[in-house]
Parts: C-alpha cells; structure tokens; sequence
C-alpha cells in the first residue's frame, strides 16, 4: 500500500471511529486474520474469524441465486450490538456499534 493510500485508509478508519456509537472497527484479510483494529486483541480475533465465515457464506449464497450478483454489505443486529461489515476484493471492514432505538 502506497503512503497516500494508507494515509486515507487511516483517516478514514479514524472518521468511522468517531462515529456515535462505535465500539471499534477492525479490518481483516482474505484469511480472516484482523490486520487492524481498535478492539482487544482476542475480541478482534473472535469477531474476524465468525464475520469472515459468516460473509464468505454469504457471498456465496448471493452468488448461487445470481452468478452475475455479489455480496457489497452485510449488516447484522443482535440485542447488543450492530455490526456492519463491507467485503472488498481482499479485505473485509467490520464496524461494531450501539444499536441505534
């Protein structure tokens, strides 16, 4: 990644984050291994193995109702939390925050 490119992708982790009701976001290779996060090291471990399962399952049953279709964001809420994750080619970002009432 080019000084420009981590440069934005910092300051944009850094504007989501700032976000009411954020707890912390994590961004997470293609092997659901996190790369970077604002959580706990065990929580950011837990979070990117299940979501990366949970989206790579996804994807493909978006792809197997359309082959010409792909999954662009999942969101999904529990009574604790919300979690957003955007799939990109090589990456995934996972932002966790309050439910909104």
């Amino acid at each position: 990644m080019a000084g420009s490119e981590h440069a934005e992708v910092e300051e944009t982790l850094k504007r989501i984050g700032a976000q009411k009701g954020v707890i912390g976001t994590i961004v997470v290779n293609a092997e659901g291994i996190p790369l970077r996060t604002t959580l706990d090291n065990s929580t950011s471990v837990q979070y990117a193995k299940v979501f990366h399962q949970l989206t790579m399952k996804a994807r493909s049953t978006v792809r197997d109702i359309d082959p010409q279709n792909d999954l662009t964001f999942l969101r999904v809420r529990s009574k604790k939390h919300e979690i957003l994750i955007a799939p990109e080619n090589e990456f995934l970002l996972i932002v966790i925050q309050s439910p909104r009432e």
